[in-house]
């Protein structure tokens, strides 16, 4: 059976992210996280080092950690608006279910770490279609926690860890129109002979 058949071809034409705002419950439950992970975990990984983890994110703490955030990003940055403030603390509030994937590539004698890194990006993007096709919306954002190193530690990352993104799954509350997409002709160049 081939792709098309499948309406594989039809779904990654026309693939697009919900945004998170727009994700509510019912969000999947255990069996079909671990599902969608298992899935999402369905990535080239040269050297099957696994240079990547997820840190899941659900119930009360999607709160705390967004609260956690505001009050580090209030302290670090005491310049910050307002409602820059507000919005650090609802960034996990919406979608049901909030998935951190880790990025942790380590050094290796034949494969580069940009390998590692780059696989943990193929982890995020599976994930994307892994909650598609369990019914569910999902968005791939990140945002100053991924890079701020005291941010990171909220999230139990250690060493050299980074955070690849979060990935917001749950219900979508409504459809969501397409957007503008990339001329790929003009982003394409052909090598013949």
């Amino acid at each position: 059976m081939s792709f098309a058949s499948t309406g594989f071809a039809a779904y990654l034409a026309s693939r697009r992210s919900v945004p998170s705002r727009y994700l509510g419950e019912p969000g999947p439950d255990a069996v079909t996280l671990d599902a969608i992970l298992t899935m999402a975990a369905r990535v080239p990984d040269h050297g099957k080092l696994e240079p990547w983890r997820f840190v899941v994110i659900i119930g009360e703490a999607r709160l705390r950690l967004g609260t956690e955030a505001a009050a580090l990003r209030a302290r670090i940055e005491p310049d910050t608006l307002p409602e820059q403030v507000e919005k650090d603390r609802e960034q996990f509030a919406s979608a049901p279910v909030v998935v951190a994937v880790v990025s942790k590539p380590a050094p290796h004698a034949k494969i580069p770490e940009w390998e590692q890194v780059l696989s943990a990006g193929a982890v995020c993007l599976n994930m994307l279609h892994a909650a598609e096709a369990h019914g569910f919306g999902a968005q791939w954002l990140s945002g100053w926690p991924c890079y701020n190193p005291e941010a990171r530690a909220l999230f139990h990352l250690s060493g050299d860890e980074q955070i690849a993104g979060f990935i917001h799954i749950g219900t979508p509350a409504q459809r969501m129109p397409d957007r503008g997409r990339p001329d790929v002709a003009a982003l394409t160049t052909h090598i013949e002979s």
